[in-house]
């Protein structure tokens, strides 16, 4: 790709959005918003590049690897937002810190992870998502839970699952099991792709209890209904294990209140890339996308490494999945687009003006123009055809007279402009 042409191109994992496909997933955007705020939530808003400390190892947030970095003029390391989480946790340790009641915040931005093009997932997204914070209870929990179902319906998709599992069942395993952190890792890596056979090669030669190993190799098989999720309590005495299953429990109870437990699978074999939650995580997918449209959990220890020791839960609706999701499920967003254009000649301004505005009243969309001397009309034709509009009026002379023309049925009639008054 050289000279010119380079500059039109988009860089590897961005792209462009406009016409009828920017309009539609404006208008999802919307839809989801609307629910968020129904249920309490209010707008925050978060710069696109911050300090790197903000999302580093420690907070538990995306790899280095997988953040753009770069340098202020005083050579603090910057890095564009990866991760909304830690960005609105930094917020609410800033401005309401000695705040101890529930907050709840939402959001719409984009975040921008560098990942490997393999993968095929964008690396600028639009994310948008809710954030509770100060409370720790299993209420708090379902009303995420409640709040991706009836955002993910708003949005139009009709079939969709959402899997809710509980990171601190795997952890109090992993606490019991004292592997060390090379281990720790290999392990999480292999649960985390569901690979039995790389689970059981690695535990044997680990020096740990019987029963303890035959539970981490159960973890696959512990998915589905919540029945499946409780018969865990027989592989284990730990009373943190105990609690995550009970959790899940008080979640499903108070899900089958709001309706929506039809919509919820388990799986305690289900890890996060993101090590800041501490509770329930949860994804959802749906058909014609090879990835989940959301992600959220629990994250009861982030905000305390900003200063203010408080329980958190929260989530992200990844927005080009669920467009992609519609698209491929051929789930129409109806949007109201331009359909008129208004061309008239130089002594008809003042009418086409008056005409124009007789529209934008009616809160119907046109768009005007002057024609130019090197265009036909039937130049305007076919560019309002080619843009999937259907009308064009035309003023010509001093505009008294519009004709309308019709591009569908290819009518043209001639109408006083008097009768637009």
């Amino acid at each position: 790709m050289a000279g010119k042409n380079r500059l039109i191109h988009t860089p590897e994992g961005v792209r462009d959005s406009y016409n009828a496909e920017c309009r539609k997933k404006l208008a999802v955007q919307d839809k989801i918003l609307n629910t968020l705020y129904l249920y309490g939530y209010e707008h925050i808003q978060t710069p696109s590049f911050e300090y790197f400390d903000i999302f580093s190892k420690d907070r538990g947030s995306v790899s280095d690897r997988e953040m753009f970095k770069f340098f202020d003029r005083d050579n603090n390391t910057l890095v564009l937002r990866p991760d909304m989480t830690p960005a609105v946790a930094r917020c609410v340790a800033k401005y309401f810190m000695d705040d101890d009641m529930p907050l709840r915040l939402c959001y719409l931005e984009r975040t921008f992870k560098n990942n490997s093009s393999y993968q095929g997932r964008l690396k600028e997204r639009a994310e948008m998502g809710a954030e509770l914070i100060g409370d720790d209870s299993a209420d708090g929990d379902a009303e995420m839970i409640a709040m991706v179902i009836d955002s993910l319906k708003a949005a139009g998709l009709k079939e969709f699952q959402v899997e809710l599992g509980q990171v601190a069942f795997y952890r109090s395993l992993l606490e019991e099991a004292g592997f060390s952190e090379e281990v720790e890792e290999e392990l999480n890596q292999l649960v985390e792709n569901k690979n039995d056979f790389g689970v059981a090669e690695l535990l044997k030669g680990q020096d740990i209890d019987e029963g303890l190993k035959q539970v981490f190799l159960k973890l696959p098989e512990l998915f589905g209904s919540l029945e499946q999720i409780v018969q865990a309590r027989k592989l284990t005495s730990s009373p943190k294990a105990l609690a995550a299953i009970e959790r899940l429990e008080q979640v499903h109870a108070i899900l089958q209140s709001y309706g929506l437990a039809d919509y919820v699978s388990y799986d305690l074999g289900m890890l996060s890339k993101y090590h800041y939650y501490t509770g329930i995580i949860f994804k959802a997918y749906t058909y014609g996308t090879g990835d989940y449209i959301v992600t959220g959990g629990r994250y009861d220890k982030l905000l305390v490494q900003f200063g203010k020791d408080t329980p958190a839960v929260g989530f992200a609706i990844v927005v080009d999945q669920v467009m992609a999701a519609l698209s491929r499920q051929q789930i129409d967003t109806p949007v109201t687009l331009v359909n008129t254009v208004i061309l008239y000649e130089a002594p008809a301004r003042d009418n086409a003006i008056r005409l124009g505005r007789y529209f934008k009243e009616k809160g119907l969309a046109v768009q005007s123009m002057k024609r130019r001397q090197d265009k036909s009309l039937e130049d305007y034709r076919d560019m309002t055809l080619g843009r999937h509009m259907r009308n064009l009026l035309y003023l010509k002379d001093d505009g008294r007279v519009v004709t309308a023309m019709d591009m569908v049925n290819g009518s043209a009639d001639e109408i006083p402009i008097e009768a637009y008054e």
